[in-house]
């Protein structure tokens, strides 16, 4: 945001250096990011001065030049070379003088220097307006008023305007400050806290009277919540042309350019007051105003000659033949005002900043108006804010007002309440601040304090201040005003040693992390916030249950995501896409859903792989990374955190083509597989990619528990080894579990070490390697009891699988 010093001290009379009130400005959290200097010329006409050509004589060597005599001011006339047709002795006109810098139309600087000219010398030059930044003509010099003093700046002949703007970095929750009205209210605050008297000056309406009646536009609000507050009156017998210097001076200042006198009131009180306005051609205008949303799908041509397709939440300004602009955003083609326009119905409203956010964002539209109005504007300023143009449009367009001020206000945007707390002021601060200086700031805020006690104060918050609705928020501007750099800071440090557990979340994520990242896996955070769409990807997730933004910033950040796959499917693809394809990705965070009872979000852990397991290299040859891989990083990690008695289920979600989870307690504990091919085409993805989702909190919960510890066994354990054909539909799980049922004393631990399937082997047989590893913990094994445990493992998978020994 720009804010201009000149326009600033029409509001406060100070005498303050810029300096000295861009630091105050920054104190109060209006960080002022630079201070420009601006000149309504470039370069000011530092320099140039009145000359009185004295003489003026054909140049002995050059038909087209003349040497002239020329008084600026000084002790002794100076010689200067012209070459303009129409320069004449006893003319007045503007020289520049050796050394002065000058620009050319493409802002390029040439510097006025002592020089020959077909061997005479110039001391200088006299200026055509288009040398000077004054016009574009260079049909020859410019000849001034004849009753100017030789020697006079060119400055003060030409009223130069010199100003410095501040760039402000304002915070979007300060929407009260969005002018130079709310800047120079925040100003005034600061400099009463510091004991520097001034008064705020605001500009008068009271000349504002009606000329005649002639011409009066009935309004019509159909929905009072889009359009609490809305104002308009007309002004007949104007002239459209162009502003005057002053009103473009203060738009150009702070980056605007002026367009008309009409265009340009409404962008000065705009930037004046915070409040913006909307000037219609009322010949153009159908009957009455009504405000009110359209069907979905109308066309409607915007003032830029873009076509846009209204949706059926636009809140439009509309005459009885349909849309005339979209409210609070845009102006429409057809009701703008032209040169020839002589009548206008003036506007002033005050719109729901939800409605406007989201029309805005919908457009992909954003202007002034849209940018205050979404923020939360003035609500008690409209009418005055429209009288204050309607006077300045008569001052520099001529015209009469020839209506009432048609207002629709039918509830009026109420103060807030808010009760405040001395101890609480003084906890939060860290510094106790007397009674009467917090009353002091507050009444500077425009804050009214209704009650008082002892414990506190009972305040009424304007309406203005939408971002000053609790006691904390009140507090906060206390301390802003007070002073950050008034507060005092003990020099003494005490630090608190919290005794958390090993078990707690931060702990826990950071092992894990440390695990998968010596692993070769890259962490990601993504945001939380997607699109919608997502959730028609997969039937295990609904729609219904979808989180959604009250005003989100885009369609594609509207949801929060009830899956990390989607977002992390994101990285991949933007990975893939460039050139980085083998991946290995982990996230920690949380999905949101939206029930009958409720909200509720819950904390994943996500794995993510794709591509090569390793980079290319001659010593090792090229493999893809399967599932297998993956069901070992999972269970890698369950082994770190010491979770056992794990069970293998089918998996319920369809956002595999394969994949199984793995429950504790029938809780499922962890889902994991190869992510379907139709969502990888979604986003782009035509390489496998294997996805595991932990169930965090479950994780959490099951890690909590007691430690315990065995001793490390003194007898060794025996490794036997089986190489078993089996059906080709029977799994190594199978195999596995009926192993532990039936030696649960003796065996450790079982491995499949070898799987070897060929046209050696009897159709539809494979060939199992299996180790078994055996040990008892009170004494050393025999070969008997070996034999023994083995001879009963054989038996049992003969009899339950119709295994056989190879």
């Amino acid at each position: 945001m720009k804010i201009s010093y000149n326009w600033l001290k029409q509001f406060i009379k100070t005498d303050w250096t810029s300096e000295q009130t861009s630091e105050l400005l920054t104190d109060l959290g209006l960080e002022v990011e630079v201070v420009e200097k601006y000149q309504s010329i470039k370069g000011g006409l530092e320099g140039v001065v009145v000359g009185h050509v004295l003489t003026c004589e054909k140049h002995p060597d050059a038909d087209r030049l003349k040497v002239t005599t020329v008084n600026v001011g000084l002790e002794a006339p100076i010689q200067i070379v012209c070459g303009a047709a129409n320069v004449a002795a006893g003319q007045k006109v503007p020289v520049a003088t050796i050394g002065t810098i000058l620009y050319d139309k493409d802002g390029a600087e040439f510097t006025i220097k002592k020089g020959k000219i077909r061997g005479q010398e110039s001391h200088g030059m006299i200026c055509a307006e288009d040398e000077l930044g004054l016009g574009n003509s260079h049909d020859g010099i410019m000849v001034l008023a004849d009753d100017l003093v030789p020697g006079t700046p060119a400055s003060q002949v030409f009223q130069v305007t010199n100003d410095e703007v501040f760039e402000i970095g304002l915070t979007p929750n300060r929407a009260d400050a969005m002018s130079h009205y709310g800047t120079a209210r925040d100003l005034r605050a600061g400099m009463l806290q510091r004991s520097v008297n001034v008064e705020l000056i605001t500009p008068s309406v009271s000349n504002f009277r009606v000329d005649m009646r002639t011409l009066k536009i009935d309004v019509n609000v159909e929905d009072n919540h889009l359009a609490p507050r809305y104002c308009g009156v007309t002004i007949s017998g104007i002239s459209v042309h162009e502003s005057p210097s002053w009103l473009q001076d203060r738009l150009k200042a702070i980056g605007l350019t002026p367009k008309n006198n009409i265009v340009d009131v409404t962008n000065y009180v705009l930037h004046e007051l915070g409040q913006p306005l909307h000037a219609f051609d009322a010949a153009k205008i159908n009957g009455k105003i009504i405000v009110k949303t359209v069907e979905e799908g109308t066309k409607f041509v915007t003032l830029d000659d873009v076509e846009r397709t209204l949706h059926k939440e636009d809140l439009m300004i509309c005459d009885e033949k349909g849309p005339l602009c979209i409210a609070g955003v845009f102006g429409g083609k057809k009701s703008g005002v032209s040169e020839g326009t002589t009548t206008i119905f003036l506007e002033s409203a005050y719109f729901d900043p939800v409605s406007i956010r989201k029309t805005a964002k919908r457009h992909q539209l954003s202007t002034d108006a849209s940018f205050r109005f979404e923020r939360g504007i003035d609500p008690t300023i409209t009418e005055y804010a429209l009288k204050r143009a309607a006077l300045l449009i008569q001052e520099v367009a001529g015209g009469k007002i020839t209506s009432d001020v048609v207002e629709v206000y039918p509830k009026k945007v109420e103060d807030f309440s808010v009760l405040l707390n001395f101890s609480h002021v003084s906890k939060i601060i860290g510094q106790e601040i007397s009674k009467d200086t917090i009353k002091k700031i507050l009444v500077s805020l425009d804050i009214k304090v209704n009650s008082v006690s002892d414990s506190g104060l009972g305040l009424t918050i304007p309406a203005y201040r939408v971002d000053v609705q609790r006691e904390i928020d009140v507090i906060e501007e206390i301390l802003r005003v007070y002073g950050y750099n008034n507060i005092n800071f003990s020099k003494k440090f005490n630090a608190t040693v919290a005794n958390s557990p090993r078990t707690e979340d931060y702990k826990v994520q950071n092992v894990i992390a440390s695990q998968l990242n010596s692993q070769g896996f890259h962490e990601m955070m993504a945001n939380s916030l997607t699109t919608a769409a997502y959730a028609k990807l997969s039937t295990s997730l609904k729609e219904e249950h979808n989180v959604s933004m009250l005003n989100p910033l885009s369609s594609d950040l509207a949801t929060l995501r009830q899956s990390l796959l989607f977002s992390g499917l994101e990285a991949v693809s933007y990975n893939i896409n460039r050139k980085n394809s083998d991946l290995k990705l982990f996230e920690f965070g949380k999905t949101y859903h939206k029930y009958l009872n409720g909200y509720e979000e819950h904390k994943h852990l996500s794995l993510l792989i794709s591509g090569n397991r390793n980079k290319e290299s001659w010593t090792s040859p090229q493999k893809t990374t399967d599932f297998f891989l993956l069901k070992g990083y999972v269970k890698a990690i369950l082994s770190r955190l010491g979770i056992e008695k794990i069970s293998n289920t089918p998996v319920q979600s369809d956002i595999y083509s394969e994949g199984t989870a793995i429950t504790y307690n029938n809780d499922i504990l962890v889902e994991m597989g190869v992510v379907k091919k139709p969502i990888l085409k979604h986003f782009g993805i035509k390489q496998d990619v294997y996805y595991a989702d932990f169930n965090w909190d479950l994780v959490l919960k099951i890690i909590t528990g007691k430690i315990k510890y065995t001793e490390i066994p003194k007898y060794p354990e025996v490794r036997r080894d089986l190489a078993l054909l089996i059906d080709q539909n029977t799994s190594y799980e199978s195999i596995f579990n009926l192993a532990k049922q039936t030696e649960k004393a003796l065996l450790k631990d079982i491995n499949l070490f070898d799987v070897y399937q060929g046209d050696k082997l009897p159709e539809g047989k494979k060939s199992y390697a299996l180790s078994f590893t055996i040990q008892d913990n009170s004494k050393t094994l025999t070969d008997a009891q070996i034999d023994k445990i083995m001879s009963k493992l054989q038996q049992t998978f003969e009899t339950e699988l119709g295994a056989s020994l190879r």
